[in-house]
């Protein structure tokens, strides 16, 4: 297990020199449209084992001399109140996270950008936040007919009413809290504007996925059709890169689509396209440092099958649909993916067939599997945590790492003060008292110790757990999944 696919530190090296040759190619400025996550990019780090989540940022740390960052949001967005799913914020509030992040990594943030600006009262009030923190922010405008009307986009009433964004640096990175935010458009916005004013500048994405020299069914890239299988992209053939230099390279749908229409943006703005194709305009030197090819197939299986379960799992919430499950489905078939490639479902299947209750399976690092059932005190998830960092520690599996004098009263306390209807412990409520029980218990302690060889583990529950339960065993670095069903049959769920 925790076989090594990727080599990072090639890939920090690599694309920092291809973002330097971008710089050079266009006079020494480039306005770079960052998508994807770039802190904590946890499905790269999934798919190409070695691939460090924090690699996107470290590889700008490189750079940082040369970097502005310039963070957009869709003043829409805030009027929505639109949440950070994962994080549970606000996008406008995950701006200023973002920019505290930045901060903190030495990174230098320009300025907000807020697109498609129309006066709402939300996003004036954002406004006047980010004033009163002394933030520059610029406003962006609707412009009719974009992106396909050209002469209309490429105007003094189409990106010319655009507020310009003064920037100071070489790299200007654009990003964002979420997806439509109008990055793209930002940087067509400077470019416009930067070219009334004689500056040459160019523009590119930094990509990741799909990875434009892997094969178009590669497990990798098949993997990213998964993570967006709700957005219904698709994976396909550049035909402009074939067409211009003979070779196959892939790209996805979006991107093929509106090349033509930013070719001829970039032709009406600078009087020539700098590129012949979508996949010329990303730097994506990923695939250049797969080092173990079979163990970054396996891995993206392993992916392509967590996406699975994940969307029947949004289905059983009402947040999902048959469409995007079907989708998967024709995937898992393409890279011939099936739920035997994991043993920790079958583990979890087994011992809920055994003990006729919810059940946990869970596939160490080191390859043993454990498993945990629901009992009185604890759920299938605590319980399939404390017998795994018995076996880490080499704990007998009939010691009571938590004592009942000290599981008892925590199940009262939320029962008969607290009003909860289950007194089971979640899993950060067994840490803790995990935690109480290590001061005088060094068997106790010795488990605690155990908690960071969790890291890359794969667990698998027969039904949904909490969103308590799954969140701490993401931060522990555990991968989960689920069967699509509910423990009890009732309308609400917490």
């Amino acid at each position: 297990m925790n076989a090594v696919g990727f080599d990072n530190q090639k890939y920090l090296t690599t694309q920092s020199e291809q973002i330097r040759k971008r710089i050079a190619q266009f006079g020494g400025k480039l306005y770079l449209e960052f998508g994807g996550k770039l802190f904590d990019d946890f499905h790269a780090s999934r798919v190409l084992p070695g691939f460090e989540p924090d690699s996107k940022i470290r590889m700008l740390q490189q750079l940082k001399e040369d970097v502005e960052i310039v963070i957009t949001i869709n003043a829409g967005d805030i009027e929505a109140n639109k949440m950070r799913g994962d994080l549970g914020i606000t996008y406008d509030d995950e701006v200023l996270r973002l920019m505290d992040t930045f901060r903190e990594l030495e990174l230098y943030v320009g300025s907000v950008v807020l697109t498609q600006y129309t006066g709402q009262a939300s996003a004036q009030a954002f406004l006047k936040r980010l004033d009163a923190f002394g933030i520059r922010s610029y406003c962006h405008y609707p412009i009719a007919g974009y992106p396909s009307d050209v002469a209309a986009v490429v105007s003094e009433e189409g990106l010319g009413k655009n507020d310009y964004i003064e920037t100071t640096r070489s790299l200007i990175v654009v990003t964002a809290p979420g997806p439509g935010s109008g990055k793209m458009a930002t940087c067509l916005s400077q470019l416009y504007h930067d070219h009334k004013r004689g500056v040459t500048a160019g523009y590119a994405k930094f990509e990741t996925f799909p990875v434009w020299n892997l094969p178009l069914k590669h497990p990798v890239n098949l993997a990213y059709e998964a993570a967006t299988a709700d957005l219904n992209d698709v994976n396909m053939i550049d035909p402009f890169h074939l067409e211009a230099y003979g070779e196959t390279a892939v790209n996805y749908n979006r991107d093929v689509e509106i090349f033509p229409v930013l070719n001829a943006i970039f032709e009406r703005i600078q009087g020539e396209s700098p590129y012949k194709s979508p996949t010329d305009m990303g730097v994506n030197m990923a695939g250049n440092c797969i080092v173990d090819d079979a163990v970054c197939c396996e891995a993206s299986r392993m992916e392509i099958l967590r996406r699975y379960y994940a969307a029947g799992v949004k289905k059983m919430r009402g947040q999902g649909d048959e469409n995007e499950i079907n989708k998967l489905k024709l995937l898992m078939n393409q890279s011939n993916t099936t739920q035997d490639i994991c043993p920790a479902v079958s583990a979890a299947l087994e011992k809920a067939e055994r003990t006729g209750g919810p059940a946990a399976g869970m596939v160490l690092p080191d390859g043993r599997i454990v498993t945990g059932k629901t009992s009185s005190t604890l759920g299938c998830a605590s319980a399939m945590l404390l017998n795994a960092l018995k076996i880490l520690g080499d704990i007998d599996d009939d010691y009571d790492l938590i004592a009942s004098h000290v599981l008892e009263p925590i199940c009262s306390l939320k029962t008969d003060y607290l009003k909860h209807r289950n007194p089971r412990l979640h899993t950060d409520e067994v840490l803790l008292a995990l935690t109480i029980s290590a001061l005088n218990n060094p068997t106790a302690q010795k488990a605690k110790e155990q908690l960071s060889r969790l890291q890359g583990a794969e667990a698998h529950f027969t039904v949904i757990i909490s969103d308590e339960d799954e969140q701490l065993l993401r931060r522990l670095g555990i991968n989960v999944s689920c069967q699509p069903q509910y423990e009890k049959k009732k309308l609400y769920h917490k």
